[in-house]
């Protein structure tokens, strides 16, 4: 099975990239700090990503903290045609675990020009702020990204974590292509966000894909819906959310390519309308 089987989306209407992407967070030490366990088997994640046709992979500068990137870039560059890389900026890493908003222009600069070294690109496809910063008014943060967006270095720019009030105060600003929100069919609490990017054209990029808890547990109504589709419970998480919108970019990820494949195969696990409806009312 390859990631195309889940469809395809023009993210900011010019960069066609199949729906089923990765999320690189994992790829890095325990608690998002540090070097991989293994940076061979890292390595090997990306490599057979992109040969399983994801041409979407979305990082921050903040996994490991720069970890992350630098391992795409040693283990991508230089990149196939159509390869997307979306990074973010704008939390600062102290200690594992530890994620705190910084949404100063200049530090959002230093970012941008880090992110791009380590990426090994002259252009960031997709730049979205990690978090909004209240102690800066966000005109002010991507006053300075819409600035480095004219003079090429960033191609198309998201969000991470708002509601539409605050897509709409940041378009303002500068056109908004994506939002990165938790999301998934145990966790709906930004239906509203998902219906507002579905009703502009903005692609929803679910952090968090897979349902945990109660609702995923042996015995549960996914676990009972994924045995008989024979799939496992990642796998009908993700294909939820391709069916729950076509704005929807599930960027599921791990630091091993059986996972990486199990994953992928979800592209191919297709339900009834009624099945589906099923399961979401479970869900609730």
């Amino acid at each position: 099975m390859q990631a195309s089987a889940g469809g395809t989306f023009a993210l900011g209407g010019d960069l066609t990239v199949n729906r089923l992407g990765f999320g690189a967070m994992r790829i890095t030490g325990e608690g998002i700090w540090g070097e991989p366990k293994d940076e061979a088997e890292a390595k090997r994640v990306l490599r057979r990503a992109v040969e399983l046709e994801i041409n979407f992979i979305d990082t921050a500068d903040s996994y490991g903290p720069e970890v992350s990137e630098r391992l795409i870039g040693e283990a991508l560059a230089p990149y196939g045609q159509g390869t997307v890389i979306a990074t973010k900026g704008g939390l600062v890493r102290t200690g594992p675990g530890q994620w705190l908003p910084v949404g100063r222009p200049e530090y959002l600069h230093q970012e941008v020009e880090m992110s791009l070294r380590r990426l090994k690109r002259e252009t960031i496809d997709l730049w979205q702020l990690h978090r909004i910063d209240p102690k800066v008014p966000v005109e002010e943060s991507l006053g300075k990204i819409a600035e480095l967006q004219k003079q090429g270095k960033i191609r198309h720019v998201g969000l991470s974590e708002v509601k539409p009030q605050e897509i709409e105060r940041a378009q303002k600003v500068v056109k908004i292509v994506s939002v990165q929100n938790q999301y998934n069919i145990g966790d709906r609490r930004h239906e509203d966000v998902v219906d507002f990017c579905e009703q502009h054209g903005i692609a929803f990029i679910p952090w968090f894909p897979v349902a945990a808890g109660k609702l995923a547990q042996p015995g549960g109504p996914l676990d009972k819906a994924a045995e008989r589709h024979g799939a496992t419970v990642s796998q009908l998480s993700l294909a939820w959310l391709l069916h729950r919108s076509p704005v929807m970019l599930p960027i599921p990820g791990t630091s091993s390519v059986a996972h990486l494949e199990e994953n992928v195969a979800a592209a191919g696990v297709t339900l009834s309308d009624a099945e589906w409806t099923e399961l979401e009312k479970a869900a609730q």
